[in-house]
């Protein structure tokens, strides 16, 4: 097939996978889907940075762009290439190219690592691309295939019978299509039982489960088995900051949560979340969100108020 064959081909299927998108999405922003793990996402307008906890996933956008920024690095990515992310990454994200006339038009599909183990155990991969990063997060080529395999799953949701059987086997091919791209090695290493990686991983999981409590690196550490200072070096590497660091923005995003969907108090969803000095959460809450508790609970009400009306 020559190159302009492809790209046409492509084209064609990033088309048709626009209007798939767009066909679930007309009766709103957000579809979490029949199928596992799969959202689709429609907005008309560029959005403000806001907060949110990426999960291991696959991202891809069939028209439109979006930054997400993991503490000093920022990845964007639009219909041109997927962001991988394999491990729970808190972030800033923002829609930075959407309109009515052509919307921002995206999905997310979660995956488990253990099933990236399994297909690893069970296939014989060829080897992985070179690989420079050991950030969790990543952009990489979107390739004919892999539109293929994610437009397929999104036709699953006309004929919702053959969900249960087809949706785990074109899964697969979506995760064996990531193993064998721009990024494999990277899920490969997180994937593979006894590695760093796979150790760090853990740590992440047991931290976002447990970020109430106080924090002692050694006691992390040893969860990863690891010295002190070699998990604090790969912890950074992979997540961009430190576990404190870390640890801090999942409390004050569940603070966040905590005052607007359950309507605490400042003081009280402080101490719910592990804080001991409302005072130093106010000052944290205030650098992170860009305002002081109480006034940004506020607009983010009045945002909402004014969507719905």
């Amino acid at each position: 097939m020559t190159d302009a064959n492809e790209n046409k081909q492509r084209d064609a299927a990033l088309a048709a996978l626009n209007g798939r998108i767009a066909r679930w999405t007309e009766g709103g922003e957000r579809l979490e889907t029949a199928v596992p793990g799969l959202g689709l996402f429609r907005r008309t307008e560029p959005t403000e940075p806001i907060t949110g906890m990426y999960e291991p996933s696959l991202c891809m956008i069939a028209q439109g762009a979006k930054r997400v920024t993991l503490a000093d690095d920022s990845y964007v990515y639009d219909a041109n290439n997927y962001l991988i992310t394999s491990v729970h990454l808190p972030t800033l994200v923002q829609i930075t190219e959407a309109s009515p006339e052509q919307p921002y038009l995206g999905l997310r599909l979660r995956f488990d690592l253990r099933e990236v183990a399994q297909l690893m155990a069970d296939s014989h991969l060829p080897p992985p691309r070179s690989q420079q990063s050991s950030r969790g997060m990543a952009t990489g080529a979107v390739t004919l295939p892999l539109l293929g395999a994610v437009s397929r799953l999104i036709d699953l949701l006309a004929a919702p019978e053959d969900i249960p059987i087809l949706a785990p086997v074109i899964q697969r091919e979506i995760l064996y299509r990531l193993l064998t791209g721009d990024q494999g090695a990277r899920l490969r290493q997180i994937a593979t039982a006894g590695s760093q990686s796979q150790q760090i991983a853990r740590a992440i999981e047991w931290l976002k489960e447990n970020f109430t409590e106080s924090l002692r690196i050694d006691d992390l550490a040893e969860k990863a088995r690891m010295s002190a200072s070699t998990f604090h070096h790969h912890f950074r590497a992979m997540t961009a900051q430190s576990p404190l660091q870390y640890q801090k923005q999942l409390r004050l995003q569940e603070a966040r949560r905590l005052m607007l969907a359950e309507r605490l108090d400042a003081a009280s969803a402080a101490f719910q979340v592990g804080y001991e000095s409302p005072s130093q959460f106010s000052r944290e809450y205030g650098r992170l969100f860009g305002a002081p508790p109480l006034r940004d609970v506020a607009r983010l009400r009045e945002t909402a108020g004014g969507e719905r009306a």
